[in-house]
C-alpha cells in the first residue's frame, strides 16, 4: 500500500447507498464539519468496498456508507467535541480515516431500509461494541452479517464502534491532507 490516490466513491460507479453525515448537521457535534460531500477511499481499501459491495449483494443487501476518507482538520474538529480516545482518533496518532483506509457503514435489506444494529451510527457507548453483551438476537445477527461481509472483503473491525471498519496496517501509512483549502498531501 505505497499509493497514495484517493478514489471518489459514488453510487453509480460503486453500488452503494451514500450518506456522509459529517457534511450535515445529523452528526455528534450537530453541525456539518466537512466542507463538501465528497466520498473518497485510498485505492487498497477502494478495492476491499468493491468486494464488499459484491459479497452484500449475494445476500441482498447494499452498502450504506456514513464516512471514509476524513480530512485531518474534520479530525480535529471530532477531538475537540470529544477528546475521547476510546472513540475518536487523537491528531496526534491519527485517525485510519485521514489515511483513507477507513469507513464507517451499515447494511440495507432490498427495500434500501437499514438494518437494526441496537444503536445508531456515532452512539459513543458501551452498547455500541461489536460484541456487546445483552442486544437482542436480531441485532446481534445483523452485527455479525455486516461484520462478515467486511471481513470477507478484507477489512477488519475496531471494538468500540459496530459500524467502523479499517485495512489491517492502516496505521503504517501517512495521513492524508487533502483539504478543499490546498492540493493534496502528506503529513
Amino acid at each position: 500500500m505505497t499509493d497514495h490516490r484517493l478514489i471518489e466513491i459514488t453510487p453509480a460507479t460503486h453500488g452503494v447507498d451514500i450518506d456522509l453525515v459529517y457534511a450535515t448537521d445529523r452528526n455528534l457535534t450537530g453541525r456539518p464539519i466537512y466542507r463538501a460531500a465528497h466520498c473518497l477511499l485510498l485505492e487498497p481499501a477502494e478495492a476491499a468496498l468493491r468486494r464488499a459491495v459484491e459479497l452484500a449483494a449475494q445476500i441482498g443487501m447494499t452498502l450504506r456508507i456514513f464516512d471514509a476518507y476524513r480530512p485531518p482538520q474534520a479530525q480535529q474538529v471530532l477531538w475537540d467535541f470529544l477528546p475521547d480516545p476510546t472513540y475518536v482518533a487523537d491528531l496526534s496518532r491519527g485517525s485510519n480515516h485521514s489515511r483513507g483506509t477507513a469507513l464507517d457503514l451499515t447494511l440495507l435489506d432490498a427495500q434500501g431500509d437499514e438494518l437494526d444494529m441496537g444503536t445508531g451510527f456515532d452512539a459513543m457507548t458501551i452498547a455500541s461494541e461489536h460484541f456487546h453483551a445483552g442486544l437482542p438476537v436480531q441485532v446481534q445477527r445483523n452485527r455479525m452479517l455486516l461484520l462478515g461481509v467486511m471481513h470477507g472483503a478484507g477489512f477488519t473491525h475496531i471494538k468500540a464502534e459496530w459500524w467502523h471498519y479499517e485495512l489491517p496496517g492502516s496505521r503504517a501509512l501517512p495521513v492524508i491532507d487533502n483539504s478543499e483549502s490546498g492540493p493534496l498531501r502528506l503529513m
